[in-house]
């Protein structure tokens, strides 16, 4: 366990930062950088013990700020929904660099990258490797999510070699926990009545939970390296989304309205069809719509079904917190910000 050591987290009051800087302001001095245009999200960053300082990625703005921590971990994304690629790259990638050039001096840095930097395969069920092929993955929410992610992670390995700087680059799965993630929003949308869009069928995952994400931080840091160590960051189990709002209706009694939305995977199959299927006529990579129940994988008609993953149940992940947060609906879930 990290202690006595001077850390700082970039978008300390993000879903994943936030929780991971309060446990380690217990027993190190921790900093988190942040525009903090919301006064209410430095006051909670605040509360929990950590020495919130204003400043910019994009402008590379961190006066006033220290340039001696021992530990740098570098959480902040610019995720807008839209179609702003430059002040995605800004950044992503920019603000990466000039961040690593005033924290040079640190021991070790953790750059959080996501899988999905990585090109969509025609198996629903691939493992994904950190040499797998990158490409731009068609988020259904934010189009500038993966190409700025994958760009954020050259610029992060040019950064360790010029500047001699030991750095790790994990790629998230899916996170989750009290403070939200995608397992949390998606409960909150079948809550409300409101779809849950996915890009495939099943739309596989390996969530990992919070508290494994603290309990594996000092190993990730401990991997950093020159060249930059690439790994992916993920938890045991695999999981579609189809099967965790499956389950969220049993627990809530409510109807899961799970829409897939598929897109092209590599080579321009989609991963419900074969490899040599051919490329669809819709120019953004689409196939259409349709809905799937939340309990089973629905395929096209001429497709076989899937293979399905082993249920799952709250004991399907080491850190579940699923059950108690569903039968616990009047409690807001944080959405981090």
């Amino acid at each position: 366990m990290l202690e006595g050591k001077k850390i700082l987290v970039t978008g300390p009051a993000g879903q994943i930062a936030f929780p991971l800087a309060c446990t380690l302001a217990q027993s190190n001095e921790v900093w988190g950088i942040a525009r903090f245009t919301d006064p209410a999200s430095r006051e909670k960053v605040e509360a929990a013990g950590v020495r919130a300082h204003a400043g910019d990625l994009a402008t590379g703005d961190f006066a006033g700020l220290p340039d001696d921590f021992d530990y740098v971990l570098h959480l902040a994304t610019y995720r807008s929904g839209g179609l702003d690629y430059d002040q995605a790259l800004r950044v992503n990638a920019e603000g990466t660099q000039l961040l690593l050039e005033h924290c040079r001096s640190s021991s070790a840095v953790l750059v959080m990258s996501t899988s999905e930097v990585y090109k969509p395969q025609a198996d629903p069920h691939h493992h994904y490797s950190e040499s797998d092929p990158l490409g731009d993955s068609n988020s259904l929410i934010d189009p500038t999510y993966s190409v700025s992610k994958i760009s954020q992670e050259a610029v992060a390995r040019a950064c360790a070699r010029a500047y001699d700087i030991p750095v790790v680059i994990a790629r998230m799965n899916a996170s989750y926990g009290d403070n939200g993630g995608l397992l949390a929003y998606h409960l909150d949308w079948i809550l409300s009545g409101k779809p849950v869009m996915v890009k495939w069928d099943p739309a596989m995952y390996s969530p990992i939970h919070e508290d494994d994400i603290f309990g594996q931080a000092e190993a990730l840091l401990g991997a950093a390296s020159v060249p930059a160590t690439i790994v992916n960051w993920a938890g045991d189990e695999p999981v579609s989304a189809q099967e965790w709002c499956g389950y969220m209706g049993e627990l809530t009694g409510l109807e899961p309205q799970v829409t897939v939305r598929e897109v092209l995977a590599a080579y321009g199959a989609s991963r419900t069809t074969s490899p040599g299927a051919p490329r669809s006529p819709d120019p953004a990579g689409y196939r259409g719509e349709r809905a799937s129940n939340g309990s089973s994988n629905t395929g096209c008609a001429t497709v076989p079904a899937a293979p399905r993953s082993p249920p799952f149940r709250p004991d399907s992940c080491r850190r579940s917190r699923i059950g108690r947060r569903a039968e616990l609906q009047d409690n807001p879930y944080r959405q981090g910000s």
